[in-house]
């Protein structure tokens, strides 16, 4: 143990002290990503817990979704709900950057007036390609059905605001206050309804959306990944302790190299050093005993 300590002893070194605090750090930082990657795959998985509960249930009336229109749960996403009303189709807006099979486009969006209510509740009718140049302009625009039409949708929270500025009659996303501040009447603002069928249908719709992906994402491995390098941090300061171990080691031995005959490897002066510290530190073993007295001998011939 006494030759442990003093082989180490440079371990309580400022500047040794000093990367194990730069460990310490590197592995608090570490702990805090994969925290952060843990968080984003519980947030994977509450999403896919909702979908499944959801997304393959039959559609419920309107009277019995009202209050979810009006103020959302993350629990009611996906939820059908079937709406008899008619499209106030001349307030129909275009949501822009809208992603759809590796494009993006639009979503054509459309106040659609409940009738036993008289709620006004916001239905994205699906997906438009974009079609001038410089893709300022969906290439159609699909008329919904014109009178009296029986609806299915599925729930979607309202979109948050995003800061960013769209050209008239465009959503830069869909933000049911701003609707309804463009449109100029009351709109449902807790949820919107993403269309699943229309009846009667037109010749002409947007591209249905796609089922929602129940993949939870590489989030898992990448946490452990995070733990991982921050433990390896302290396994390379241990690493590198161990090497300057051993350089201080073939210094020592050189120092006293004059007792040794030339072209003696370093390994064997090495050797040859910490025999000669466990011996002065009365812990030769056995074996380094028997080694000495080898060397001893083999030097006289």
């Amino acid at each position: 143990m006494t030759d442990f300590r003093q082989r180490y002893s440079f371990l309580a070194s400022p500047t040794w002290i000093g990367w194990f605090a730069v460990c310490i750090l590197f592995m608090v930082v570490c702990y805090f990503l994969g925290q952060w990657q843990w968080d984003r795959r519980d947030a994977a998985l509450d999403e896919i817990g909702t979908i499944q509960a959801n997304y393959d249930q039959g559609p419920i009336p309107y009277s019995e979704a009202r209050d979810i229109f009006a103020s959302a749960d993350e629990d009611d996403e996906w939820k059908s709900v079937e709406l008899v009303g008619e499209y106030l189709a001349q307030d129909h807006l275009f949501a822009r950057n809208r992603a759809n099979s590796g494009q993006v486009g639009y979503e054509q969006v459309v106040p659609f007036r409940e009738a036993s209510t008289g709620d006004v509740v916001i239905i994205s009718r699906g997906w438009l390609a974009p079609g001038s140049e410089d893709g300022s302009l969906p290439a159609s625009n699909p008329e919904p059905p014109s009178g009296q039409a029986e609806v299915t949708v599925r729930i979607k929270p309202g979109e948050p605001e995003i800061g960013r500025d769209a050209p008239e009659g465009q959503l830069a996303s869909i933000e049911l206050d701003e609707i309804e501040d463009q449109v100029g009447y009351s709109v449902m603002g807790g949820a919107y309804g993403e269309m699943l069928s229309e009846s009667p249908q037109p010749a002409e719709q947007p591209r249905g959306f796609a089922r929602p992906s129940v993949d939870e994402g590489p989030h898992l491995g990448y946490s452990m990944q995070w733990i991982a390098f921050g433990m390896l941090s302290f396994v390379g300061w241990g690493y590198a302790a161990r090497l300057q171990a051993r350089s201080n080691d073939v210094a020592y031995a050189e120092e006293d190299d004059g007792e040794l005959p030339a072209g003696i490897p370093k390994r064997e002066v090495l050797r040859r050093a910490r025999a000669e510290r466990m011996r002065q530190q009365g812990r030769l073993t056995d074996e380094d005993a028997e080694d000495a007295w080898v060397d001893e001998h083999m030097a006289g011939r």
